[in-house]
């Protein structure tokens, strides 16, 4: 199985961040264009949770569906129950640098179905895409939890 690991900082407490993650929109903000998220049905984050959602890559639709699992302060995983791919899981952890600080580090361990079934997935989730895709998953991270930190009513 192929692994992708990322990591970046932010500029709130681990709280704020445990916090902001627990929003059930948060598939939509931290999605970028050109990829847009319809979500269908998405719990409370929750140990067993579950979240079907369509994501949209331009008039191309990947129906997912996700069970959440190790949901605490320190993160929670995500693991494709239907979806693209052979097999997804996506760990978030939180790690307090210092009280104004925390380090996130996402892992995804993910295969590709073999031959053509694989085709779309291997295309759009690839390390080059998932690269992309969480640099601007950062950014946003960043920008939604300076709102979130400084005006939570702004984020309603």
């Amino acid at each position: 199985m192929a692994q992708f690991d990322y990591h970046f900082t932010v500029n709130a407490p681990v709280t704020a961040v445990r916090d902001f993650h627990h929003d059930t929109r948060i598939l939509k903000k931290l999605t970028p264009p050109p990829i847009f998220a319809q979500i269908h049905t998405f719990e409370p984050l929750a140990e067993g949770s579950r979240a079907e959602f369509t994501l949209w890559f331009g008039p191309l639709p990947v129906h997912w569906t996700a069970v959440h699992y190790h949901v605490s302060l320190q993160g929670f995983t995500d693991r494709q129950e239907k979806g693209p791919l052979k097999f997804w899981e996506h760990t978030h952890r939180f790690t307090t640098v210092d009280n104004h600080t925390t380090r996130i580090h996402e892992r995804i361990t993910y295969e590709h179905f073999a031959g053509r079934r694989g085709w779309l997935s291997r295309l759009l989730f690839n390390k080059p895409g998932l690269f992309i895709l969480f640099t601007a998953r950062k950014w946003l991270t960043r920008y939604h939890l300076r709102r979130f930190t400084a005006h939570p009513a702004l984020e309603s």
